[in-house]
């Protein structure tokens, strides 16, 4: 199967979320929303904490993942699988390759560190270090799908991946009634365009706002010129943030403008503040792109008096994660 075939034009909507809820939940884990108490009483509000940590690895990754590789599946043979990424999307699709008995082949960037080649490879993936850096890898990766007639399955512009993402926003409909407001931290856009289709498809009175790291703000920059613009990478804590859109992006851009009613930017005195507070208030142990959610809410705290907010906790650990066996 060739990567065309994976790319459709047109944008996914709420039954193509729907399809995917289905498609996906023998494999991931509908997750808890528990009430974060110290948040509450920050804000005077009644704030819920959506824990994608509590995925199989660990990030909310998998839904994209395996909503992505179960279609490939279904519009026709798969005799394997290609990525490019650094971090917990890679992680998810060679995790949901071996769940489906299907070969992954992971590109990445030469400089990768040997610890997280390591973790790809006990998944099972095959991982090719070969690129000069993350552009090169995603080229090679999709060289290797058409040629060899695999499914490509890149981090976030995809349909099937934002479809897969969006029933995080499914599950939050379901279990808190009467919602105000959803958080999202924002890189490429897949997570808060698939939560941004289901809320607006259900409860449109809800805002959906996304946050970025200002080290990291390829979203906000592209929203605010009115098309994807491309950002420097710089050191963040916030990791998983790192990026842009990509100058050929055909998906998040167009959702993301058509779902977010706002979007924001996090210092990184702000993520590590958050971070701290998660840990030491929640018991939460996360990686720093997981904070953004909560280092908005504490920021903007008087805002969210008697609402009902949502915040999403992306991922944890990268470094620290076992890799599941």
């Amino acid at each position: 199967m060739s990567d065309d075939t994976l790319s459709d034009d047109s944008l996914p909507g709420i039954d193509d979320i729907r399809a995917a809820a289905e498609r996906i939940r023998p494999h991931v884990r509908h997750t808890t929303t528990p009430r974060s108490a110290h948040l509450s009483v920050v804000t005077g509000g009644e704030v819920h904490l959506k824990l994608e940590i509590e995925q199989p690895t660990g990030s909310f990754k998998v839904r994209g993942a395996c909503n992505a590789i179960l279609a490939a599946r279904e519009r026709g043979d798969l005799p394997g699988i290609t990525t490019a990424s650094t971090g917990n999307h890679a992680r998810a699709v060679a995790y949901m390759g071996r769940q489906f008995d299907v070969p992954v082949t992971a590109f990445v960037a030469a400089s990768l560190p040997a610890y997280r080649v390591r973790a790809l490879e006990e998944l099972g993936a095959t991982v090719d270090v070969s690129s000069q850096d993350q552009s090169e890898a995603i080229e090679d990766a999709r060289r290797l799908a058409t040629d060899r007639g695999f499914a490509f399955v890149p981090p976030f512009d995809h349909p099937d991946v934002i479809s897969g993402q969006g029933t995080i926003g499914l599950e939050l409909c379901e279990d808190l009634a009467d919602l105000d407001a959803v958080v999202v931290p924002v890189s490429g856009g897949g997570l808060i365009s698939g939560i941004g289709l289901a809320i607006k498809a259900i409860r449109p009175e809800a805002l959906v706002i996304g946050v970025c790291a200002e080290r990291a703000g390829a979203m906000l920059r592209s929203l605010d010129a009115g098309h994807p613009v491309p950002v420097p990478e710089v050191e963040t804590i916030a990791t998983s943030l790192l990026g842009d859109l990509g100058a050929d992006n055909r998906y998040t851009f167009r959702v993301a403008s058509r779902v977010v009613d706002e979007i924001s930017s996090v210092s990184e005195q702000q993520l590590q503040d958050a971070l701290d507070a998660l840990a030491a208030e929640d018991g939460l142990v996360v990686e720093g792109a997981a904070a953004a959610a909560a280092a908005f809410l504490r920021a903007t705290a008087s805002r969210w008096r008697g609402k009902r907010v949502a915040l999403i906790i992306t991922g944890d650990s990268i470094a620290s994660a076992e890799v599941p066996k």
